[in-house]
């Protein structure tokens, strides 16, 4: 037989010889030979075979019929060779591009090679490959190893498929796209992705109707089949057809002119590439070998790649990452788990968040609960071509939750460790990797050193021996060598062979780590002695990364000198520039950067930059509020002089931004820093952490503040963390109970340590509470009592004025609630109050509208929305958008109040508040029911009272059920209006709310229960 020949699996399995095509008949014959093309040139062994032909029912005569099986199959092939048994099992010889299959393959990965620059040609070698396409590969066969690899045909076929449209909808040919879309979104009613392309090609087409109901009806199926809600890109999609806004390069502006909104991007999370990576070679096969197997008997490809410190491992798994992103164009999701140095270990938790923010998820969505987050990260990720890098893992329990469940991915672990619980159950590869093979340690030393290795080959295997052929200690080792450009390397072989102790080091229990260490220090101690100084300092330093400030404080240096000593290091590969102005370096020098700093000798230089570190901590922090929030300037604590240079933070854009940068490295600092520190921050960031919605860290913060307060028997610091702690549980969702009893703690402790102003601000938070427990009339009794006391200044004044707006607002007190909020406004005003200024006209706004005053509400929330973008104010912001959603539905402009409740609502889960979720949620479902969407109002209904009874947001949750009713009524289901109007008026009666009465004439007009028999 020539080569001429080629197996077609992608439909009725054939033997194609030449332009003719022979159908393979049997079901045994068909089996044998699919088994044999899904282990193409690997040994199969007869056992395996005879499984899949008979099963796992023992047979003596199985060794005997299979010979006979085998031996027909050579006949059929016509080329006896091709067929050959050897010590693995039997091996078929199959040359690339032989198997359909193959060649399907290839034209996929060279179309999304080219798609970008050249759609046409793109969607030209897709049709190509999908023409390929003839029936279902293997029907008819039940074997588990032909289904997994069926299965990863048909996904691939739906990727192809996908890309095509793409390319289609790129060259512009929206109309043809449209009825294959149709078609395979008929097929695959639960894939996202074609939704989307329908979507695209519909709006584009002139048809936005049309592609709002492929939106309706996909999340139809999704929340009914898989309780799920449509991903970030159909509902980007969705907002941007309601706005008339532009998709994609053909698109043409909508009305309002204003872009699209931002498409999540595919993830491609991986580091850079490595420079002059060396050998290796093996190993990169062996992974690509693992890769291209069908076989693969896992659900999922697992490989960890095992080493000492140093060996390489994270440089091996980036640089075959890069080979083969191609093969996985829904993205690279890449984390570092720290699982070795300083740091405490990335929780599995913590990165399943990050990637789920990768793969679009925003934060007030990601599930609270690890295992929840896992399920939704595998859900997430199935049917998707993704490749998941796991640098630097502790242990199996440290990824085991972040492995994908879908035979689509592949994940690879990097980690010291072997990792045996993950190659025992999971069924992982280990790939363990020794030391460079001394031929390519020579050859990356040639390619760092050039002719200097070249021309002193006894020196460079001296420098290989001393180096213990670790990758990282070659690397600093020719770093040093080229700073020392006409030293001989001769000689530096000899200083390095004469330090007996770093010589023991090296081979001491043949542990390689120590050989790191001992190359650390070469590098090291050739720095200038202010350099080294801000190199231990990095052993000292909370966070991962810093800046020049960071370190100049620590240093008690400037900047400038700071920065000279960072640039020095980078030239010695002992930090990392990781974005500009911020320095990290790698784990292991991190950790020997400890040990420094941790040696008796450097005992006082540790002491010094800790105390300096807190106080810049606490200047700075002080200088960024007090740009953010002047105003509450004479409430704060007073920050500790500061005799070096602070970062520029005199506008609230670079306060907030320096915040940001450094909210971890100042949480991190509370948690072994001075006490002094965690209270002055505690007292300090409140304010910030409120209005940008970190309220985890804000509990985190103030649950620290309120141990060591309780510790040190400081009763005043105590008091004040018991109050900010309850603000925070109250934001955050927390057990709002907790928080009133809380503050009912501090303001004992201020009433006994004589505090009346701070008691009156207690009596305000307290208020909030219960405001949030949906209590009004006790929150406006708290209000009014803080407001007797007469012991607070104007800001105290306008917290209480504002909030009981708020309330007398919900209680239908209209004029009152109009009237308290403006005095506060003026209050505001009066003494530059920008942040609060948005919230209370967001109030007004609202107030206005239920008023009449539809021109007044549309001004003051305009106003609102702006100083909430302007102070980052993300919960003024989406309840001045609610206000114009709701202006829009009064104005009968139902698809811009959806553009402006949508909006809202996605900007509710990112502050993740639940009582600003709840309501946002209400907002939408009605807008919905007005707009004639009254199922997927009800379902938006349903997810808000979750929400409320999980927070216990009692009026909200009263709000949603007469919503819930209203909708029903509307379908004409009057026994399931009749039940949520009943539960709307048992929670109005409880609270008084306005809405009450009107409430008890709707359940009336639903007649009387039906009888019983």
């Amino acid at each position: 037989m020539d080569g001429t020949v080629g197996f077609a699996v992608l439909g009725p399995m054939e033997i194609r010889r030449g332009e003719t095509g022979e159908a393979v008949t049997g079901r045994l014959r068909r089996t044998l030979l699919g088994v044999l093309l899904a282990r193409p040139g690997g040994g199969v062994p007869a056992d395996t075979l005879s499984d899949a032909l008979w099963g796992e029912r023992p047979d003596e005569r199985a060794a005997a019929r299979l010979q006979l099986h085998i031996h027909r199959l050579r006949a059929f092939l016509g080329d006896p060779d091709r067929l050959a048994f050897g010590v693995d099992g039997y091996r078929l010889r199959v040359a690339p591009g032989e198997p359909d299959a193959d060649r399907f393959e290839t034209l996929i990965a060279e179309a999304l090679r080219v798609r970008a620059r050249e759609p046409g040609r793109a969607a030209v070698l897709l049709r190509e490959a999908l023409e390929l396409w003839r029936g279902v590969p293997f029907a008819g066969l039940e074997v588990p190893l032909l289904d997994d690899w069926a299965h990863r045909l048909g996904e691939r076929r739906l990727t192809a498929y996908e890309a095509l449209y793409e390319a289609e909808l790129a060259c512009g040919n929206e109309t043809a796209a449209v009825d294959g879309l149709s078609a395979l979104v008929r097929e695959h009613p639960l894939r996202e992705r074609l939704h989307a392309l329908l979507m695209t090609a519909l709006y584009r087409a002139g048809r936005p109707a049309d592609a709002l109901a492929v939106y309706r009806t996909a999340r139809e199926r999704l929340v009914t089949e898989l309780g799920l809600e449509p991903g970030p890109e159909l509902r980007a999609l969705e907002r941007s057809v309601l706005a008339g806004e532009p998709i994609g390069r053909a698109a043409r502006p909508g009305p309002s002119g204003a872009p699209a909104p931002p498409v999540p991007r595919t993830p491609a999370q991986l580091p850079a590439d490595v420079t002059r990576f060396t050998g290796r070679e093996a190993e990169l096969a062996e992974l690509d070998a693992l890769l291209a197997r069908p076989g693969n008997s896992g659900p999922v490809l697992v490989t960890a790649v095992a080493g000492t410190a140093g060996v390489g491992k994270t440089a091996l798994a980036v640089r075959w990452a890069h080979r083969v992103r191609d093969r996985f164009p829904d993205g690279q999701l890449y984390v570092d788990l720290h699982g070795y140095g300083p740091d405490r270990p990335v929780a599995p938790e913590d990165a399943l968040a990050g990637f789920l923010r990768a793969l679009g998820v925003d934060g007030g969505s990601i599930p609270p609960v690890p295992a929840e987050r896992a399920a939704r990260y595998r859900t997430l990720l199935d049917g998707r071509r993704v490749l998941v890098v796991l640098d630097n893992a502790h242990s199996a329990e440290q990824v085991r939750p972040l492995l994908p469940g879908s035979p689509t991915a592949c994940a690879v672990i990097t980690s010291r460790d072997a990792l045996a619980g993950l190659v025992a159950r999971e069924g992982a590869h280990r790939l363990t990797l020794d030391r460079l093979p001394p031929a390519d340690a020579r050859s990356l030393l040639r390619q760092l050193l050039g002719t200097r290795a070249t021309a002193a080959p006894a020196a460079v295997d001296a420098l290989i021996e001393r180096c213990a052929r670790l990758p990282l200690a070659l690397r600093i080792t020719a770093e040093l060598a080229r700073s020392q450009p006409s030293r001989p390397l001769a000689d530096l072989a000899a200083e390095l062979a004469d330090r007996h102790e770093a010589l023991e080091l090296l081979d001491l229990d043949g542990d390689p780590y120590t050989a790191v260490r001992a190359v650390f220090s070469w590098s090291y101690q050739r720095l200038d002695p202010d350099v080294a100084r801000v190199f231990r300092l990095f052993g000292v330093l909370p966070g991962h990364d810093t800046d020049a400030h960071t370190l100049a404080a620590m240093a008690g240096t400037g900047p400038r000198s700071a920065r000279h000593a960072l640039e020095t290091l980078l030239r010695a590969h002992l930090v990392d520039r990781i974005a500009p102005g911020r320095y990290q370096p790698h784990d292991l020098l991190r950790a020997y950067a400890a040990e420094l700093a941790a040696d008796p000798g450097h005992t006082a230089e540790r002491a010094t930059a800790l105390t300096r570190l807190s106080r810049y901590y606490r200047a700075a922090s002080a200088a960024a509020l007090d740009a953010v929030a002047p105003y509450e300037k004479a409430r704060r604590p007073a920050a500790p002089a500061w005799d070096g240079e602070l970062p520029a933070l005199a506008s609230p854009e670079a306060a907030r931004r320096w915040l940001d940068t450094e909210r971890a490295a100042l949480l991190e600092a509370t948690r072994h820093g001075p006490p002094e520190l965690t209270r002055f921050l505690s007292d300090t960031l409140w304010r910030y952490l409120e209005t940008g919605g970190y309220h985890d860290d804000s509990v985190t913060l103030h649950e620290r503040a309120l141990a060591l307060a309780r510790e040190s028997g400081d009763r005043l610091a105590e008091a004040n963390a018991l109050r900010q702690l309850s603000t925070a549980l109250n934001r955050s969702g927390g057990d709002l109970h907790r928080a009133i009893a809380l503050l009912r703690q501090a303001l004992v402790r201020y009433e006994e340590l004589g505090e009346p102003e701070l008691r009156d601000a207690s009596l305000v938070n307290l208020g909030n509470a219960y405001a949030s427990l949906g209590d009004h009339f006790e929150a406006l009794r708290l209000y009014r009592l803080a407001q007797e006391g007469g012991a607070g200044g104007w800001a105290l004044h306008r917290a209480a004025l504002c909030n009981s707006g708020i309330s007398l607002q919900l209680l239908g007190r209209y004029e009152e609630a109009a009237q308290a909020m403006r005095t506060a406004l003026a209050l505001c005003q009066e003494h530059g109050d920008r942040t609060n200024e948005g919230n209370i006209l967001s109030g007004l706004a609202e107030v206005s509208l239920q008023l009449g005053e539809e021109d007044r509400a549309y001004e003051e929330a305009r106003r609102a929305l702006g100083l909430a973008r302007e102070t980052g104010y993300r919960l003024v912001e989406s309840h001045a958008l609610r206000v114009l959603g709701q202006l829009h539905e009064r104005r009968a402009e139902p698809e811009r109040a959806l553009h402006h409740h949508i909006r809202a609502e996605a900007i509710a889960r990112e502050v993740g508040d639940p009582g600003l979720i709840a309501s946002a949620l209400n907002s939408l479902a009605g807008a919905r029911a007005v707009a004639g969407h009254p199922r997927q109002a009800l379902r938006e209904y349903a997810e808000s009272i979750a929400v409320a009874v999980g927070s216990d947001h009692r009026d909200l949750l009263a709000r949603a059920h007469a919503g819930i009713a209203e909708v029903h009524a509307g379908l004409g289901d009057r026994d399931s209006a009749r039940a949520h109007w009943r539960q709307a008026l048992i929670h109005c009666e409880a609270l008084g709310l306005p809405e009450t009465d009107r409430v008890r004439e709707r359940l009336a007009q639903c007649g009387p229960e039906p009888a019983t028999a």
